[in-house]
């Protein structure tokens, strides 16, 4: 006997077999058995779910000599005939190769002529949405009165496509999908009929991908039967049919999630290199973050989880929340819809794994909408209590104020003369408070460098780690001093990104100064005036670096410039740069 395939070997021959169209079988059988048979009939659906099926069926129970009968008997000439498609008064028309109007002429012209050896004439025309507007023009007038011998069985798996007028003048029934424990038991019926062992993890896994076709899981299970031998089990699919597995992308967003970027890769790479394609792990991918999902939000049906509920990994699911299984499931399918466009698809894939270690710090706008709020709340409550930044880490050192040296009576005569004009430089009171300084210890360099980067100001943090000393006067000032002109002058021009750097580090607003302190080789000594005005007035003197704009108008001059003498005595003078003596 020739080999026949699973689908049309268990087709069904009678409506008791007819699995998950009950609606259908129902109103079906009590049509005939009441004798309220009509003239035209619409049958719609997705593919493989029992639409032909049906149209045989009612075809058989309406010229079954035994009948009309809801039930057959299946060995009367009559039913063998149309099992086999043998039966002149049963005509199969496929919609799809007979679109044009002449067609339908032909068949209007054929239903004048009674039926040779049955009760009924049947048309039954398959995908028939395929017809052209001019077919379906000229057959209204033939389903709207045909000969009471005549029934038209239509069967679409696009009703939209079908024209309004057609489908009023028909009984419409709508077939639905198959669920996955009913195809799965009807694999199970296969498998006994030709001696094969099937493991149920197998056999789920082929009604899964039918996605509700009872043709598409049986085609699927002919072709892994046929490299099975007698025993079909889910690893031997996995290994022909090329696929990535649950437990495979398991393994990659675990080690993704926990930080091992390389981890993940090998193991795509392994995918990869055993032939499973980019589009099977993307879906994959998708599929195990759709279950994720969904049992996170409580779904615990196998059906709907598409997996054994030992089999889904806890860590991941107590690591994520529903928003981020909902973001990675969302840049899956996206990844799917753009993989055709894009340079290489395993660059894609391996560019979405690599981002998955950031996805436990994923939150959505309305999270953090909430958060504010709840924070709101509590600090208006009193639960909540806002604590300062801590500011910077100082080392407190001490200047001690120098005794004013006894002047000589040589230069004690200049008291009375007044000050020459030193335009370069300007003398200021040393206060009790300027006397105590701070100098902020350098650790604090390198997190103001890496704020300087987060914030995108890449001059300012190449230039951080040359300062020497940073001096805080407690007046929000900090005073950047370093020995190297150049550095000065390139600091000193990002002297506003360092202030936003330290809002966004400390929280408090800095304002930066910068100062050149010369290296003892080139340090330069003060002028005679200058020397007098220390001996009466005490203090340092401190050099700093004219700017460019004047340097450039005043080439014969030195580059630098006195900036302060700070005195030790209380009742001293300011003099700023600008005033005359």
């Amino acid at each position: 006997m020739a080999y026949e395939v699973t689908a049309t070997r268990k087709r069904p021959q009678d409506f008791k077999k007819l699995v998950g169209q009950e609606f259908v079988v129902s109103t079906l059988e009590n049509a005939i058995k009441e004798g309220r048979i009509a003239h035209a009939y619409l049958f719609s659906g997705p593919r493989g779910v029992g639409k032909t099926s049906s149209a045989r069926l009612l075809a058989k129970a309406l010229n079954c000599e035994q009948g009309p009968s809801a039930h057959p008997c299946g060995e009367c000439a009559s039913c063998a005939e149309i099992t086999s498609g043998n039966n002149v008064d049963v005509i199969e028309i496929d919609g799809a190769s007979n679109t044009s109007v002449n067609d339908i002429r032909a068949i209007k012209e054929e239903v004048l002529f009674p039926p040779q050896s049955s009760r009924y004439k049947i048309y039954i025309i398959d995908e028939v949405h395929m017809l052209s507007t001019s077919a379906f023009n000229a057959l209204l007038k033939t389903i709207e009165e045909p000969p009471e011998y005549i029934i038209f069985i239509f069967a679409t798996t696009e009703l939209q496509k079908v024209p309004a007028t057609i489908r009023s003048r028909c009984q419409q029934f709508r077939f639905q999908l198959i669920g996955q424990n009913l195809i799965k038991d009807c694999l199970r019926s296969a498998a006994e009929d030709l001696n094969i062992k099937a493991d149920e993890d197998a056999l789920f896994w082929i009604a899964k991908e039918a996605t509700g076709s009872m043709r598409d899981a049986y085609t699927l299970f002919d072709q892994v039967a046929a490299f099975s031998g007698d025993h079909i089990t889910l690893e031997k699919i996995r290994e022909r049919l090329n696929l990535a597995g649950f437990s495979k992308i398991s393994e990659i967003v675990s080690s993704a999630l926990s930080g091992d970027t390389a981890g993940s890769m090998d193991i795509l790479s392994s995918l990869f290199d055993s032939g499973v394609s980019a589009e099977q792990i993307i879906k994959d991918s998708a599929e195990f973050f759709r279950t994720l999902l969904l049992y996170k939000n409580g779904v615990r049906r196998v059906d709907l989880l598409s997996v054994a509920e030992i089999d889904i990994p806890q860590d991941i699911v107590e690591a994520l929340s529903k928003e981020q299984l909902e973001a990675a499931l969302k840049a899956f399918i996206n990844l799917y819809r753009d993989i055709r466009y894009t340079l290489s698809p395993r660059f894609e894939i391996e560019l979405l794994v690599s981002r998955l270690s950031s996805l436990p710090y994923l939150t959505s706008p309305d999270i953090l909408v909430k958060k504010l709020e709840k924070m709101r709340q509590g600090i208006a409550e009193g639960h909540v209590v806002v604590k300062k930044k801590p500011q910077l880490t100082v080392i407190e050192t001490r200047v001690e104020a120098k005794k004013a040296e006894p002047a000589s009576p040589a230069l004690a005569q200049q008291e009375t003369v007044p000050a020459p004009s030193i335009p370069s430089c300007y003398i200021e009171e040393e206060t009790e408070e300027e006397k105590k300084t701070e100098t902020i210890d350098k650790t604090i360099i390198p997190r103001l460098t890496e704020e300087l980067r987060n914030l995108g100001f890449v001059e300012a943090s190449r230039y951080l780690p040359s300062v020497d000393e940073i001096i805080d006067d407690h007046s929000h000032t900090l005073t950047f001093r370093m020995n190297k002109s150049i550095t000065f002058r390139s600091f000193s021009s990002c002297s506003k990104d360092v202030e936003k750097a330290l809002l966004e580090l400390t929280g408090e607003s800095y304002k930066v100064k910068c100062e050149l302190a010369l290296e003892k080789s080139n340090e330069r000594l003060p002028s005679e005036k200058m020397q007098a005005l220390r001996s009466i007035f005490g203090g340092n003197v401190v050099f700093s670096e004219v700017p460019r704009e004047k340097e450039e108008k005043k080439e014969d001059k030195p580059n630098v410039q006195l900036q302060s003498i700070r005195t030790d005595e209380e009742n001293g003078y300011d003099r700023s740069p600008d005033e005359d003596d």
